[in-house]
């Protein structure tokens, strides 16, 4: 026997929530796929200062995201059939996904607060790092001049800080274009621009995580009051 009533409303309201779930899921896993290939932290991410790699602590952190936005689009297909089907199996199967992708996104919202002041410090000191041995001619000084020109032109600065800004271009203009004016005036040094590239990209992900988390609670009361009134309804 169907569900009628209140009940009725509720299953296709809660259809509609997986609808928008599935479309969430797929604006999720587009967004992370995004990220990852952006030009300008795979330029960054992928350089390589003698036998040491660029810190891509950041991708673990897109990684888990595609992988949610995936499960999102699966969960959303399959919380949509089971409210189509008034099936309590499919209904339970997909709360139970529910409860384990909320708790999922919790422990990557934490990594994420947790880590997201230490990933732009890794990158701001592997920049220093490279820039010491390009200004100081230390060996394989070419290798970090490439590293250390790289970071200029794709973040479109120059130097940790506003003194190294506004005297590098001077100094070294091989490293830096010659605007030491410019510089001063605009503050342009690398730890700006690094602290703007991933805070702008995390408050991203933050806010797409909130939303997500929003409908997923909305769902999971959803999904139980309905699992209770198919229960209701073929009782009697």
């Amino acid at each position: 026997m169907g569900v009628e009533g209140c009940t009725k409303c509720i299953k296709y309201l809660l259809f509609v929530f997986n609808f928008i779930f599935w479309l969430a899921g797929g604006i999720i896993l587009g967004v992370a796929l995004w990220l990852r290939h952006d030009s300008q932290t795979t330029n960054i991410l992928y350089l390589q200062l003698g036998d040491k790699q660029a810190p891509n602590t950041f991708y673990v952190g897109i990684y888990i995201l595609i992988a949610v936005g995936a499960v999102m689009m699966f969960v959303g297909f399959l919380g949509c059939y089971g409210a189509i089907q008034e099936s309590q199996c499919l209904l339970g199967t997909f709360f139970t996904c529910l409860v384990i992708l909320f708790a999922c996104e919790v422990a990557a919202g934490i990594w994420g607060f947790v880590n997201k002041d230490q990933i732009a410090k890794d990158v701001k000191q592997f920049y220093d790092q490279a820039l010491q041995q390009a200004l100081m001619g230390e060996a394989d000084a070419n290798n970090a001049k490439a590293v250390v020109k790289t970071f200029h032109e794709t973040l479109d600065c120059c130097g940790s800080d506003v003194l190294t800004a506004t005297f590098t271009p001077v100094w070294r203009d091989d490293l830096c274009r010659k605007d030491s004016l410019k510089s001063f005036f605009e503050n342009t040094n690398c730890h700006k621009k690094i602290d703007e590239l991933f805070s702008g990209k995390l408050y991203l992900i933050g806010i797409a995580a909130v939303v997500v988390a929003v409908i997923m609670i909305f769902e999971m009361i959803l999904s139980m009051v309905l699992c209770c009134g198919i229960r209701n309804s073929s009782v009697y």
